[in-house]
């Protein structure tokens, strides 16, 4: 029997809609209950998903409270108008920026992206204690190398170290010792379906055209959490912004803030439509700080390309999302804490403090990730190896934080400057699981990056 991982049965995670819905501002009172009683029937009475998604349904058209004191629109026009002033419109000076020099950058940042990827994916899903337990046995902490499965049967058995799974299509989990290039992650998928959509739909792909590439180039069981859900509706016939919002529970996960790094890659020094690009692409599966997460990685990805202070480049990212949004605010905050004193194993004390990694929600949200990649940058100073090894040991989502802070410190940085011993055992090679890719050059990928991103410009040039 196919295994969904219970992404298409309601009832199963009605508790995480009650979070959600109160972070949204909801008043949810009296549907504890009523959850409660939904997820206690027989897993076989067809009456159970019937009922989940009535209260999916009923929860959906609850009222925002009236003192709730955030601004959180998904309509673009509304982001801008809510965003920061000084966010409209910016365009950065990119003539230092030689062809030669944006192709060291774009590589830097496909290499950063997989190599932190593939640092963080094979402890996915641990809980901090048990990452820095195994870092500490093995002489890997703070972190200076990838991860590796080949150590004392000891150690496999206290840590519970397996070679064996199923990650897409693979038959071993991806410890250092198992792989000879980059394999296929989420992570990375997105990036070159983001790159293939805009090859062939251009740089004025809708939201519908994106729709339609992940429907054509995409498995469904190759996406995740909102992403099968706005698969699932998409599929049904409900198209962008409604395949976002129908009973998608995932709706401010973290999907949407993976997917941003090409249109980021292909916006230098201008993260207005970078931002903006990222929107077409999140409002498919995401609403408010779901779609705000993506907007402000590809922002400060484009900003990277030509700024290499990150409290700047983070400043560029939030000028592209709702000034009085819950993501703005959290950011704010880590942007104190290294001014105030602490230091990088506080900061991720203190974000353990706030968020519970024990809690999918937490777990899995935009802004509890969002937070660790600005501290990682933060903490990291531009050194590659401390700011994805903070970022992966910071536990919550591993890889995909790995993967953005990979990304964006290459992006500043470039290939040429980042160390061997890092990318060298990708061999320049990442796994795609997206229809007419397979096992491609890194380099190539940059390359047609580049391509894409002369005609963007252009396209903006000429409107």
């Amino acid at each position: 029997m196919l295994k969904t991982q219970g992404w298409f049965n309601y009832a199963d995670d009605l508790n995480l809609e009650l979070l959600q819905a109160a972070d949204e501002g909801k008043d949810i009172d009296g549907f504890e209950e009523k959850v409660k009683s939904i997820q206690s029937m027989e897993s076989g009475d067809p009456k159970k998903e019937l009922q989940a998604a009535a209260i999916l349904d009923e929860i959906a058209a609850l009222p925002i409270k009236s003192d709730y004191k955030y601004i959180e629109p998904s309509e673009i026009s509304e982001i801008k108008s809510a965003r920061p002033d000084w966010g409209k419109n910016i365009k950065l000076d990119v003539s230092g920026l030689s062809d030669e020099k944006l192709f060291d950058k774009v590589y830097g940042a496909w290499l950063g992206r997989c190599t932190g990827c593939l640092l963080g994916q094979p402890i996915e899903c641990w809980y901090r204690d048990r990452i820095v337990g195994l870092l500490k046995e093995t002489g890997n902490y703070p972190i200076r190398y990838y991860i590796s499965s080949d150590i004392t049967d000891e150690l496999r058995k206290k840590y519970e170290v397996i070679d064996e799974a199923k990650v897409y299509g693979g038959s071993l989990k991806n410890w250092i010792n198992n792989v000879i290039y980059m394999p296929e992650d989420d992570d990375t998928n997105y990036t070159i379906i983001g790159l293939k959509t805009l090859e062939q739909y251009g740089p004025g792909f809708t939201p519908d055209d994106m729709a339609e590439s992940w429907l054509a180039n995409l498995p469904i069981l190759h996406v995740c959490t909102a992403e099968r859900v706005a698969y699932k509706n998409l599929v049904n016939k409900t198209y962008p912004p409604n395949s976002a919002t129908f009973r998608n529970i995932y709706r401010e996960w973290i999907g949407a803030q993976i997917r941003a790094d090409l249109f980021g890659y292909s916006t230098p020094g201008n993260p207005s439509i970078g931002a903006e690009m990222a929107w077409r692409d999140a409002s498919i599966s995401h609403v408010k700080n779901g779609i705000y997460g993506e907007m402000f990685v590809a922002a400060m990805l484009s900003a990277a390309a030509v700024v290499n202070d990150v409290e700047k480049i983070i400043e560029y990212g939030l000028s592209q999302i709702p000034e009085k949004s819950r993501l703005t605010e959290a950011i704010r905050k880590v942007l104190t804490w290294k001014k105030v004193g602490l230091d990088w194993e506080q900061a991720i004390d203190k974000i353990h403090q706030i968020y519970n990694e024990k809690v999918q929600y937490d777990w899995c949200h935009t802004i509890t990730n969002a937070i660790i990649v600005c501290m990682a940058l933060i903490y990291g100073e531009l050194d590659f190896e401390r700011s994805i090894g903070i970022a992966v040991v910071s536990a919550f989502d591993t890889d995909c934080n790995g993967a953005t802070v990979g990304s964006i410190v290459g992006m500043i940085i470039g290939a040429k400057a980042l160390p061997q011993k890092w990318i060298r055992p990708l061999n320049d090679q990442v796994k795609s699981g997206v229809d007419g890719f397979g096992l491609e050059k890194i380099s190539d990928m940059a390359r047609r990056t580049l391509d894409v991103a002369k005609k963007v410009s252009e396209f903006n040039q000429s409107k």
